[in-house]
């Protein structure tokens, strides 16, 4: 499994990279704050959403610490697609959020 940590992804938006962020978290995680311009796509809810991601690209799976985003992204990578674990979490996230 590929993983990152949360300041390289902090650099690369700050450079302007255009970064695909799936946010697993539940709906009221969520709503305490996420990084800007993440989707919100519940852990539980990755199998029945998947259809809404494109294999052709790149994702980033963040959470709370890095557990259950681990899990979407093997469950993702078994499926086709190119994703990485943000591996600390948004506990390691100290750029900007949006509520």
């Amino acid at each position: 499994m590929k993983t990152i940590d949360s300041k390289t992804v902090q650099e690369k938006l700050a450079k302007g990279e255009d970064l695909n962020l799936i946010d697993v978290r539940e709906v009221e995680e969520v709503q305490e704050g996420k990084i800007p311009g993440a989707v919100n796509i519940p852990l539980g809810l990755i199998e029945f959403r998947e259809n809404e991601l494109d294999k052709n690209k790149e994702y980033i799976m963040v959470c709370r610490s890095g557990g259950r985003s681990g899990q979407a992204t093997q469950f993702l990578q078994s499926k086709g697609y190119d994703v990485t674990n943000m591996e600390d979490g948004m506990l390691g996230w100290e750029g900007p959020v949006e509520k």
